[in-house]
């Protein structure tokens, strides 16, 4: 008997928890303790990262099973400097760009948090600046490509012509983001300054923040498939 009545106790504390559950969705109380922009923010992120594993997958699967020769990155990429031929030293400055740029997104969103809205808008102006000389990197990259080796989405005099579509397609779309994030930056940047979250809180530069260092990480993935590879 003890332990039926055990038994009986444990189902209706079982009951009550998810009764108390039940009561609590349909009062509309909140379940997570998390803004709902960042929920929006991290939903479009994932779908983000699904657009861009599949383009990346694609690159691989292309990379490998093409039978023309596929161009050196070394050589593709590299810059005369000095009449000193340097292979990939525009996209080492373009990388690191972008990583320092994650340091002071960082800082903002902690001076944000600290209510230091001075320092918090200084330092999204700052990554806002340096996205947008990514981007400037990106467009002397590009023309160089274009204007001097002749390589197009549709041929490649240096080799297979899947390498120009794949390239202008990846790293246009990740440029894309980029220019994206650098006018939200500036936009929130001047919100803040103008105390329209004092009131609301700073969730929003930390949002932000979310968007920029998924554009930085997906250049990490990027640069390892288009440039080490």
């Amino acid at each position: 008997m003890p332990n039926d009545d055990h038994k009986k106790d444990h189902e209706t504390n079982k009951t009550s928890s998810w009764q108390s559950v039940a009561n609590d969705w349909n009062a509309d109380k909140q379940s997570f303790d998390m803004p709902w922009g960042k929920l929006m923010m991290w939903i479009f992120l994932l779908s983000d990262t699904f657009i861009f594993s599949i383009f990346l997958t694609s690159y691989m699967s292309v990379r490998m099973t093409v039978t023309a020769v596929w161009p050196n990155p070394s050589e593709v990429f590299a810059l005369t400097i000095a009449g000193h031929h340097i292979p990939l030293v525009l996209i080492a400055i373009m990388t690191f760009i972008l990583i320092t740029s994650s340091g002071t997104m960082a800082m903002a969103v902690n001076y944000a948090y600290q209510g230091n809205k001075q320092k918090t808008v200084y330092l999204m102006l700052a990554t806002a600046l340096l996205g947008a000389s990514f981007i400037g990197m990106q467009a002397f990259e590009w023309t160089k490509l274009i204007v001097e080796e002749g390589i197009r989405p549709w041929e490649n005099p240096m080799g297979a012509n899947q390498f120009g579509a794949a390239f202008f397609m990846i790293t246009g779309f990740h440029g894309l983001h980029v220019s994206a994030g650098v006018i939200y930056l500036t936009v929130i940047a001047k919100r803040v300054y103008q105390g329209k979250y004092d009131q609301k809180g700073y969730h929003i530069v930390e949002i932000t923040g979310l968007y920029w260092h998924f554009v930085d990480l997906v250049w990490v993935f990027i640069f390892a498939f288009f440039y080490l590879w």
